[in-house]
């Protein structure tokens, strides 16, 4: 029973997350947007507006942990709980840049 409920909550938080997509699939920022802002659209519901953790870890201090590349990997390919492809493209190129300079 317990196992179940688990299994539900993950997969509400996991879709909480990806609240950044419009219905085609397509990332909603246009391209022109900051990649905090990016983060701010499609990351904050897990990690926190300041980057400080809620359902997602703490990322305020990930690029002294993580390169760009293997925050990059992260964000395509998803994993320990969070889906792949949140964001794609230059938005997640933006965003790993970004989060890699936090130290």
């Amino acid at each position: 029973m317990f196992a179940s409920i688990a299994s539900i909550l993950l997969v509400f938080a996991a879709a909480a997350c990806g609240g950044g997509k419009d219905n085609s699939g397509n990332n909603a920022s246009s391209g022109k947007a900051s990649a905090s802002e990016i983060f701010q659209q499609n990351c904050a519901a897990c990690h926190g507006k300041n980057l400080e953790g809620k359902n997602g870890p703490n990322l305020q201090k990930i690029g002294s942990k993580l390169t760009k590349d293997q925050i990059l990997n992260q964000i395509k390919n998803g994993g320990g709980g969070m889906p792949a492809n949140i964001i794609s493209g230059k938005d997640a190129e933006a965003v790993a840049e970004w989060l890699a300079n936090k130290k």
